[in-house]
């Protein structure tokens, strides 16, 4: 089954979608986290993809497009996908639609207020890749790492004012995405500020319900 995950950034889709990924046994494909290897690797278009990141912006549309039909055209692709980070916009949307179907889209929604500390308090330790934040989980020592005592960073587009600059990115370019799929009648709605077992049940329930409503590319067994 082809899946797309909808939201606002700090909803906790890649959270989701990397234990839905381990049940479903198709993978999970993090836009960012392919605009991030670009920009680790120090690529050309790296640099490029690090200017827009740090400043809140989204990646123009020729660039990610370009990069996320080389990935679903791999082979762990051909059973189903979970994509998640794009598409961010209806035009990205109807990309996508030319070169792959979608059976269903997850729209998560959560407060705005939680989102915001869920993004500007979270820690990343450098070294052994580990994630805290202030608010929900901080680190015992100050903002060194429990693990290998590493200091902690902040990323550049986790900052808080660019955090609600990305807020804002998305309810103007973004959330006419909710409409579109709505439209087209794959549209399931997920209440994200829960238990986490909770939400990846309901999904579950969610994409069973589309599995008896269509055929689907799930193995059912």
């Amino acid at each position: 089954m082809n899946i797309v995950f909808l939201g606002p950034p700090g909803v906790g889709k890649g959270t989701y979608a990397a234990m839905l990924s381990v049940k479903l046994n198709i993978p999970h494909i993090s836009s960012g986290d392919i605009l991030r290897d670009e920009i680790n690797k120090g690529t050309e278009l790296g640099n490029k993809v690090r200017q827009y990141m740090n400043k809140g912006h989204l990646v123009p549309d020729e660039v990610i497009i370009e990069i996320l039909k080389k990935r679903l055209d791999k082979n762990d692709c051909k059973k189903g996908f979970i994509l998640d980070g794009f598409p961010r916009t209806v035009r990205q949307a109807e990309e996508l639609k030319r070169f792959v179907d979608i059976d269903i889209v997850i729209n998560f929604f959560a407060p705005e207020d939680l989102i915001i500390k869920r993004l500007s308090g979270r820690l990343i330790c450098p070294k052994c890749k580990a994630v805290y934040n202030i608010y929900f989980r901080p680190p015992k020592n100050n903002r060194k790492c429990d693990i290998c005592k590493s200091k902690l960073l902040q990323r550049e587009d986790d900052k808080e004012n660019v955090v609600r600059k990305r807020l804002e990115i998305y309810e103007r370019e973004t959330k006419p995405l909710i409409d579109f799929y709505r439209r087209n009648g794959i549209l399931s709605d997920v209440y994200a500020d829960q238990d986490i077992e909770h939400v990846i049940n309901e999904i579950v329930r969610k994409i069973k319900g589309d599995v008896h409503g269509k055929n689907s590319r799930i193995n059912k067994t």
